[in-house]
């Protein structure tokens, strides 16, 4: 059974810093695996974040988080950071791990894990 586990959200005040992590089990190696963030604000659909690529290390970050956020991990223990700095309000949302592999088909999401920007 996948399962994805994140940690790390909280209240935090408008230029302040968060660390989010996520850790995977179920799946083996995640070599394969695009894995990385989505999150959603009240009344607003679902939106990337960013997300890594395990094989060779590429990342990928929404336009709205570039230069502030940064996604890291540990493919050796199937975790997944991100680095969430100069938080604004508008980066208040649940934020859920998710991950999928390169070639399609099912993908895992985490419960989420709630990141509140107070101006």
């Amino acid at each position: 059974q996948v399962q994805l586990e994140e940690s790390g959200g909280g209240l935090v005040q408008a230029g302040g810093s968060l660390n989010l992590s996520c850790v995977a089990s179920g799946l083996g190696t995640f070599v394969s695996y695009y894995t990385g963030w989505f999150r959603q604000a009240p009344g607003k659909e679902r939106e990337f974040v960013a997300k890594v690529y395990w094989r060779d290390g590429s990342t990928y970050y929404a336009d709205s988080v570039k230069g502030r956020f940064t996604i890291s991990g540990d493919i050796t223990k199937n975790t997944v950071h991100l680095q969430m700095t100069s938080l604004k309000p508008e980066d208040t949302a649940l934020y859920y791990c998710h991950t999928i592999h390169r070639g399609g088909g099912a993908d895992y999401w985490g419960r989420g894990t709630l990141v509140n920007v107070s101006s």
